[in-house]
């Protein structure tokens, strides 16, 4: 080959030289680019068909090499519905093609990003800076399960969040096993109990206030005198409207006074503008029955408030739930109801107010109302060979035959409020140029060196 071989391979080792230069000018180029994977280049050498002891120079092909797999840096954002894969993955999204009455109509086909600056658009989707909408799985609000099989764009609405009435109280507590009333006298037997005979309704002759019974308005100095606060709460009606639920407890039976059993009263404020004969507080209609130990025997674990209604405001069924052994009566210097749960399940209707992702990488919404509520899982789709994927403009990809086809995950680990960013190193990126320069240079000279060889062997013709 000689002189014209050397030539033809200084030649080609330009053009290759001139390839990486290209790839390096990319990563600069995108060097602040979300999401944004660099493109590495790989040198193969070329031999000619010759024996080992005669061996010609080869010339060079050039490849490029992916870096998909390569994390870049996280750092945090103040946009919550931005997001960043912490490991391998990438989010899954699609484009627009059209619009049919203001929404918009996608392709229908799978890309690929690492791109996590999402935001909510007019039509409220998730769309990142370079236009691909993300998709997820819908989550069922009530179950908190995903539904579905395929992913689906991602879309947000902006409806209230409608009101749910309060269905369940939890409550937990220990009452004293001497209640401090405010007629309690340790040298009086009894006058820490309530005494059904002081109260004008009791329809009973047995000395206990019967318990479907209730307290008139007239009676109520004399109750709060004879029972211990426990608690109060916020409950929701039936559209929505907190109502304030108080509780109290009365001791009514004590086997310190000769009572065969310890026995207790809930009651809870049901009218708080009776007046005169008018109920105002409602006993619960439960017996809690106390033994030696401080434990409730029989068990109660839960009591139904059957069409609760509290100042008018209709409620509904409300289960009382105490849980197992939730309800104790032991020795308390202060003699009250240590209340150690008290929580509802209802709530009021709500404005949505922000949209956040969580590291489990569901999209949460919350509301005005206190409530946050888990609308879609995001989709996370894995490949086998993820550095033979297409690249896409927008820092997107597309499946290819030799990256094999996607592995759905739900369970990557996301990061929200933050964003990953470009996995190009700008210190590696100009020591590469420098090496490329001076190769290219070398290679030039190569080419002269070899012209000038030429007109040596044109001159000795002449």
């Amino acid at each position: 080959m000689g002189i014209y071989g050397a030539m033809g391979i200084a030649v080609g080792g330009l053009k290759a030289q001139s390839y990486a230069l290209e790839q390096i000018s990319s990563n600069i180029a995108n060097s602040q680019t979300t999401g944004y994977k660099r493109i590495d280049t790989s040198f193969v050498d070329l031999v000619t068909d010759s024996p080992y002891w005669q061996q010609a120079g080869g010339s060079v092909q050039v490849y490029s090499r992916g870096t998909n797999t390569v994390q870049g840096d996280i750092s945090n954002a103040s946009v919550g519905t931005y997001m960043a894969l912490n490991g391998d993955g990438f989010f899954i999204v699609d484009q627009q093609t059209g619009e049919s009455d203001g929404a918009p109509i996608f392709s229908g086909v799978n890309a690929y990003t690492r791109r996590g600056d999402f935001e909510i658009d007019a039509n409220g989707y998730l769309v990142n800076g370079a236009g691909y909408f993300l998709k997820g799985f819908p989550v069922d609000s009530t179950t908190g399960n995903i539904s579905g099989s395929l992913p689906q764009a991602m879309e947000l609405s902006n409806d209230f969040l409608q009101a749910n009435p309060t269905t369940e109280i939890k409550y937990r507590a220990n009452l004293a096993d001497y209640p401090l009333t405010a007629n309690a006298d340790p040298d009086v037997a009894n006058s820490e109990l309530l005494d059904a005979a002081d109260f004008a309704n009791d329809p009973t002759t047995s000395g206990t206030l019967a318990t479907d019974g209730y307290i008139q308005a007239s009676d109520e100095t004399t109750f709060l005198e004879s029972s211990i606060s426990g608690g109060a709460i916020t409950v929701y009606d039936q559209g929505g409207g907190p109502v304030n639920v108080q509780l109290r407890w009365a001791k009514v039976a004590s086997t310190q006074n000769g009572d065969p059993a310890d026995n207790w009263n809930m009651f809870y404020l049901s009218d708080s503008t009776a007046t005169g004969t008018n109920a105002m507080w409602t006993n619960v209609g439960q017996d809690y029955t106390f033994d030696s130990s401080g434990q409730l025997s029989p068990a109660v674990t839960s009591v139904t408030l059957t069409g609760l209604t509290i100042d008018g405001s209709s409620i509904g069924d409300v289960t009382l739930n105490h849980g197992t052994a939730g309800l104790t009566q032991f020795a308390d210097a202060n003699g009250n109801a240590e209340v150690t749960e008290l929580s509802q399940d209802g709530y009021a209707a709500g404005e949505l107010v922000g949209v956040s992702i969580s590291e489990t990488g569901r999209v949460v919404a919350s509301y005005t109302n206190g409530r946050s509520i888990d609308l879609y899982q995001v989709a996370v789709a894995k490949f086998n060979a993820t550095n033979r994927l297409a690249k896409l403009d927008g820092g997107a990809y597309a499946e290819t035959q030799d990256s094999g086809p996607p592995i759905v995950d739900t369970e990557a680990r996301i990061i929200g409020s933050a964003l990953e960013n470009s996995n190009t190193d700008i210190a590696d990126e100009f020591t590469k140029l420098i090496t490329t320069q001076q190769a290219y240079a070398a290679g030039t000279r190569i080419v002269t060196t070899s012209d000038e060889m030429l007109q040596e062997v044109l001159n000795m013709v002449r």
